[in-house]
């Protein structure tokens, strides 16, 4: 944990520059907020410290080779592909738990006292906070970095309003490593330190709810929910930490995913599935179309003759009844490969 002043102002010129060079794409709420995100005294009145907390999430029986071992399922298109943040509990619930538990301890030693709990819930400038505080730098992919585990956590805030001694920041260690940048399979980080959303496989499959564009579909691979490659290829993730709650344990159904059991998956399996998940966010729909263009890339790999042909059956079915959207993605899947 670390404790950060408010005064985000400099922070807010490159703020402003992303969101002008549209590089938020359908997350309008990005743009209404505003430099909202930049103020923390104007979105909770009276806040004078932002109390920045890093969680670490590899599932706790993550093997040393793990790097290798993600890098290598990229390869193999009968299975599908979930980021590694998302195998787990939903890490709102549970960070955000934790906050407000360490809110209640500290009201029991100071007494009754102004706050509010954030965990990518709210407009909050998360990675700029917790570098100040610091939790870390930010590295070239935009990600939160530490020296003593990489980047593989996640960030939670404690607004407060008390005066309390800030922590010192940290310096940046990236040095002349691109290899983020040049790992990204769709470029969407343009520029060190600069992420492209429209471009990126994280915000296609999770946070875009329209078709994905025809010409990125093949650079999704077999990314189901999410894109760690970025996070793969940085060298500090060698010291990526395992996590210290079972919570952020991989659950089954995302271990070894295959293509076909999941096309099984009727609507009440897939809310069953990803109960407390944080896959379920992205609903029904948006699930099937990504589906869809992993299913196009496994076809277009080239799977072994009976799995294809069991794979255009099943999305042959799976169109009969397809919204407009989704079938359109399955169209375009039958004609891969």
């Amino acid at each position: 944990m670390g404790v950060a002043d408010v005064d985000l102002r400099t922070a807010e010129p490159g703020l402003l520059a992303w969101l002008s060079a549209g590089c938020h794409g359908e997350m309008g709420y990005m743009a209404r907020h505003g430099l909202l995100r930049a103020r923390p005294a104007e979105l909770v009145p009276g806040t004078l410290r932002v109390i920045t907390a890093r969680m670490d999430y590899l599932p706790r029986a993550t093997p040393p080779t793990w790097c290798q071992d993600e890098q290598a399922r990229l390869d193999q298109p009968g299975e599908v592909v979930v980021s590694l943040y998302a195998r787990g509990r939903d890490y709102h619930k549970v960070l955000r738990q934790r906050l407000q538990q360490l809110a209640t301890r500290i009201e029991a030693l100071v007494g009754p006292f102004g706050h509010r709990v954030f965990t990518d819930s709210a407009p909050v400038l998360e990675v700029e906070l917790a570098s100040r505080s610091g939790l870390g730098w930010r590295g070239k992919h935009t990600l939160a970095l530490s020296r003593q585990g990489g980047s593989m956590a996640f960030l939670g805030e404690l607004f407060v309003d008390l005066p309390l001694p800030l922590t010192a920041s940290d310096s940046a260690h990236c040095g002349d490593c691109t290899a983020c940048l040049s790992s990204c399979p769709t470029g969407a980080i343009v520029a060190p330190y600069r992420l492209d959303a429209r471009r990126c496989i994280s915000y296609l499959t999770i946070e875009h709810a329209g078709p994905i564009d025809p010409a990125l579909r093949p650079l999704i691979g077999n990314r189901l929910y999410g894109c760690d490659d970025c996070q793969l290829a940085c060298p500090w993730n060698k010291y990526a930490q395992r996590a210290m709650l079972p919570d952020f344990d991989a659950r089954a159904p995302w271990s070894a995913p295959g293509l076909l059991p999941l096309w099984a998956w009727d609507e009440a399996a897939f809310l069953r599935h990803t109960e407390g998940s944080p896959i379920r966010r992205i609903g029904w729909a948006r699930w099937r179309r990504n589906l869809a263009v992993v299913s196009g890339n496994a076809l277009a790999a080239g799977l072994p003759a009976d799995e294809a042909l069991a794979l255009r059956a099943a999305l042959a079915q799976a169109l009969e009844t397809a919204e407009p959207q989704v079938g359109e993605h399955i169209a375009w899947a039958l004609d891969c490969g």
